[in-house]
């Protein structure tokens, strides 16, 4: 390391043999020199750094050389015309970076609280809730509110009503056998169920509509609650059933040849057309019989902040765009950020 062109500045600090000295010089510098810091080398000079900061190019050097004696350690290497950091230097602008940044956080925290932002949302969807939809709903939110925590959950059918019930989700997002009375309801988009089976299971071969005494003899996979537990099995018309509580296992047995079911299409769309999947007709069903509503399911008694309105606002439109590809969908408005409003406004 270069010896410094002003060594008496060095000497003022003896940060070995005078450490309550020390401990008082740490709490004077300030994130004014912080930041000055920062420019300077950001910028490439002390002068391009005053000019952005719309100060004096002697009130930035001053500024460093205050750094320098209150922090203790050269900063700069003054045996060259174009100011460079030493080693020491280059820890304190890591560490000064990450303080800033600290602090900016911790500024936008306290602003969006002041406009009511929350501190924390926590979702809980159905499992029939498209993957990719709310993959993209945590990425946007993210970037929308990142200081904001967000919990996601996932549930099956009275799951999720019963998750907002206690509190322990501000929103979810129910099937029509997951909606409990009493709870605030808006409707987002349908799933349509498909009946399937795999390509080389029996049900694959025959034409038409399947009459349901060819079907008895068939496993159902069904997708089911504990027993006792919730609303109870739906289109059973096998007698022999096996019942799962996870989406994507039904998927997998179904896809295995293990037995016939009905999934989302979402899910199962590039399964048929790639033939790893077929759909069949089912004689006892009408065409849109297992077309499912998904709806968001909140109480009435809590208020939502923007960050919650922003969120069923994204519901929406992500539902929409996975459910239903082929409709075209503009984005959608962002949630006016301030204020407080209370959830039956979103209806």
């Amino acid at each position: 390391m270069a010896t410094p062109s002003h060594p008496r500045k060095w000497q003022s600090v003896d940060v070995f043999h005078r450490p309550m000295r020390w401990s008082g010089v740490l709490e004077t510098f300030t994130l004014d020199q912080l930041r000055a810091l920062i420019a300077v080398i950001e910028e490439g000079s002390f002068s391009a750094a005053a000019r952005k900061l719309h100060r004096v190019q002697s009130a930035i050097s001053t500024s460093m050389a205050n750094l320098e004696t209150q922090l203790g350690i050269p900063l700069w290497d003054r045996s060259t015309k174009v100011a460079r950091l030493t080693d020491q230097g280059q820890a304190v602008l890591t560490a000064a970076r990450k303080i800033c940044t600290e602090v900016d956080a911790l500024r936008k925290l306290a602003a969006g609280m002041v406009l009511g932002l929350e501190a924390q949302v926590s979702l809980c969807v159905d499992i029939l809730f498209p993957v990719t939809a709310l993959v993209d709903l945590c990425e946007r939110f993210r970037a929308e509110f990142p200081s904001v925590d967000l919990r996601v959950d996932t549930q099956t059918m009275t799951g999720v009503s019963a998750r907002v019930i206690e509190g322990s989700a501000t929103i979810g997002v129910a099937s029509p056998m997951g909606v409990t009375a009493g709870l605030e309801r808006k409707v987002l988009t349908t799933i349509q169920m498909v009946p399937v089976v795999g390509p080389d299971h029996p049900l694959s071969r025959r034409g038409g509509s399947i009459p349901t005494v060819a079907l008895r003899d068939h496993i159902q996979l069904v997708l089911s609650e504990l027993h006792g537990e919730g609303h109870p099995d739906q289109a059973v018309l096998s007698s022999r059933t096996w019942r799962v509580r996870d989406l994507h296992t039904k998927h997998a047995l179904v896809r295995a040849g293990l037995g016939w079911g009905n999934l989302p299409e979402h899910l199962v769309r590039d399964d048929l057309a790639a033939r790893r999947l077929v759909k069949i007709s089912v004689e006892a069903w009408g065409e849109d019989e297992h077309k499912l509503y998904l709806s968001a399911v909140y109480r009435g008694d809590v208020t939502f902040g923007p960050a919650h309105r922003w969120l069923l606002d994204q519901l929406e439109h992500l539902c929409l765009r996975d459910a239903h590809p082929a409709v075209a969908m503009a984005p959608a408005a962002p949630a006016r950020r301030g204020g407080r409003t209370s959830r039956r406004r979103t209806r």
